[in-house]
């Protein structure tokens, strides 16, 4: 008898053995930002937001400032699996579904309520195009909005940013929204933003003031002119060969947690731009302008005409209609 139960205690011992230990599933969210940036403290609350709700369950693994490689990295990570989550922006998204670039035409939103309203309906439906490419939109957190910095002389009107060279993403919208102000745009990675403007390989740039503060690009520019030439969302992305290895539960668990996330993001990114800005002032070394924009926006119109086919002048339509 004792040595049948032996039997038995060594047979349940070795099942125990052979059942594997419980592990998490493990999801790698990539982006360029610093992690004190708003929108990479987005990721981190989306992180705990998904720990929480999946019980666990799901760990979402945050790699900011380029641990994962550039934004079209990234991309193709997402594409190939090999990343399963991303933050990005729709500059470099564009690359890879160009209807998605209507958001880098220069004073498409009247106000950030009306982009939220665009992105949240025109953008999810451009969104669904990138699927069938390997990539699923989860919804856009914010970069924040865009000004001009350089070292050159104070930029009031567009007469004054004639000749400068800007640095701007390897976009082509944001190309011709500087060929359209008289600058000459000189595209270049975000990495090496920061040494071009302190070498004068570059005369300035143009970013929402969260880089200028936290990759203190203050440093090294003497002028920075509040034009507010563009609203520069960051969509939330994730790989459709991970999304496929989610069950249902696990899906609708990260969808709820994005979708809150999201919305947290998005009112820190208001909040903190002022404050941004007051620091940024604060430091001495650059002089901070305020300009009247519509100069600007009268020079870029022409960017909008060119671009209205490959974005679809009926997406142009139903943006500006959510302005009213």
């Amino acid at each position: 008898m004792k040595k049948r139960m032996l039997t038995i205690f060594v047979l349940l011992l070795a099942l125990a053995m052979a059942v594997p230990a419980y592990s998490a599933t493990v999801l790698k969210l990539g982006h360029i930002a610093e992690p004190v940036h708003p929108y990479g403290k987005g990721a981190e609350k989306f992180a705990e937001l998904v720990k929480e709700k999946s019980g666990g369950e799901i760990e979402v693994k945050v790699f900011p400032s380029s641990q994962l490689g550039g934004q079209k990295d990234l991309i193709e990570g997402l594409i190939y699996g090999t990343v399963d989550m991303a933050l990005v922006g729709t500059a470099v998204l564009g690359q890879f579904q160009p209807k998605i670039s209507i958001f880098d035409l220069p004073f498409l939103f009247k106000d950030r309520q009306h982009a939220y309203k665009s992105l949240d309906t025109v953008g999810m439906e451009l969104g669904k195009e990138l699927e069938p490419k390997g990539i699923k939109l989860l919804g856009y957190m914010e970069n924040g909005i865009r000004h001009m910095t350089n070292n050159v002389r104070p930029i009031k009107t567009p007469a004054d940013m004639e000749g400068l060279k800007i640095r701007v993403m390897n976009n082509k919208i944001y190309v011709e929204t500087m060929k359209a102000l008289g600058a000459s745009p000189t595209p270049m990675a975000f990495g090496e933003l920061y040494s071009a403007m302190q070498q004068g390989t570059v005369d300035g740039q143009e970013n929402p003031s969260a880089h200028i503060w936290t990759k203190r690009f203050f440093e090294v520019q003497d002028y920075a002119s509040l034009t507010a030439h563009a609203y520069s969302p960051e969509p939330m992305l994730i790989s459709m060969i991970s999304w496929g290895k989610l069950s249902d539960d696990q899906k609708a668990i990260v969808q709820e947690a994005a979708d809150e996330a999201i919305a947290w993001q998005r009112q820190l990114s208001e909040d903190q731009d002022n404050e941004y800005w007051d620091k940024i002032k604060a430091t001495g070394k650059i002089e901070v302008i305020e300009v009247d924009r519509e100069p600007f926006a009268e020079a870029t119109v022409s960017v909008h005409e060119m671009f209205a086919d490959e974005v679809g002048q009926d997406n142009l339509d139903k943006i500006k209609a959510l302005a009213e």
